[in-house]
């Protein structure tokens, strides 16, 4: 069923079209307004993001480094338990693995 203008100004009764007609009238003074209004603040916002994202950049990349840093770090440890667990398993049973001295 296809919608009618004059179903909707039924629906929408005297305080909808008054509304409306209001809407038309003032929307050659706000508009300008508005944008008046909301062009500095977006700027504004923008212009605040471009320095957040600049100030970040630096504490973004040493987190990085930390990160592969610690990835490393875990890998050696694996690595080396890996190979202290195939020394061991290669002792015979009556030997046991000599002492690291620190």
């Amino acid at each position: 069923m296809a919608l009618k203008i004059t179903d909707f100004v039924e629906d929408a009764g005297a305080p909808g079209i008054i509304a409306g007609i209001g809407a038309v009238l003032l929307a050659p003074v706000l508009v300008p307004v508005v944008t008046g209004i909301g062009k500095p603040i977006a700027k504004s916002l923008i212009k605040g993001s471009i320095v957040a994202y600049e100030k970040s950049k630096g504490a973004f990349a040493e987190l990085g480094e930390t990160w592969e840093d610690i990835i490393a770090e875990a890998r050696a440890e694996l690595a080396e338990s890996k190979e202290s667990a195939a020394f061991e398993t290669t002792l015979t049973p009556g030997e046991s693995a000599p002492e690291h001295g620190g």
